[in-house]
């Protein structure tokens, strides 16, 4: 059995949920592997990131966002409302404000002491009800999905933006 293991990065923006389509590097990852038989899987280590398997809509809005991007948005946001005050969620609480801040990076978290861009406990919740990852078999050399269907990072902090990771793991024969 073979294992190839594969790091990637991408951009995510501040003030909006960011979606990244990594179909083509999901799948030139695979080929690259040389596996013909076996599972593909994309994870993401970033609690506040999900992986996505769904599928490409063709229409987007005048940002260029997807339209059932938009729809998943506004659902998740009926479930879990924006992260707007300190008061919206317990996270983050007292202890998590002193150890952020006692990071001596901590500019980089809370450019000037502010406390409000740790204000994502929609963002975790949210890439918890989504998942961490993606798994699917690999046949023939290729991920065995339908022709619309389009693997996305999608990072729902929109606190800053930030570069992204994640992994493609293809094992097999």
């Amino acid at each position: 059995m073979a294992v190839y293991n594969q790091e990637f990065k991408v951009a995510s923006q501040a003030g909006q949920v960011s979606y990244v389509d990594i179909t083509e590097t999901v799948k030139n990852a695979v080929a690259t592997s040389g596996i013909q038989s076996g599972t593909v899987t994309i994870v993401t280590a970033h609690t506040t990131c999900a992986i996505l398997y769904e599928e490409y809509t063709h229409d987007v809005d005048e940002h260029g966002n997807e339209w059932l991007h938009l729809d998943l948005n506004d659902a998740l946001e009926k479930i879990l409302p924006p992260h707007i005050s300190a008061q919206t969620y317990r996270y983050p609480g007292p202890l998590h404000y002193a150890e952020v801040e006692s990071w001596p990076d901590v500019d980089d978290w809370l450019p000037g002491g502010d406390r409000s861009l740790l204000w994502n406990g929609d963002a975790h919740l949210k890439a918890t009800l989504i998942g961490a990852s993606e798994t699917f078999a690999v046949v023939d050399g290729q991920v065995a999905v339908g022709r619309t269907g389009y693997f996305y990072l999608a990072d729902f902090d929109q606190t800053r933006e930030r570069v992204r990771k994640y992994r493609v793991v293809v094992i097999g024969e």
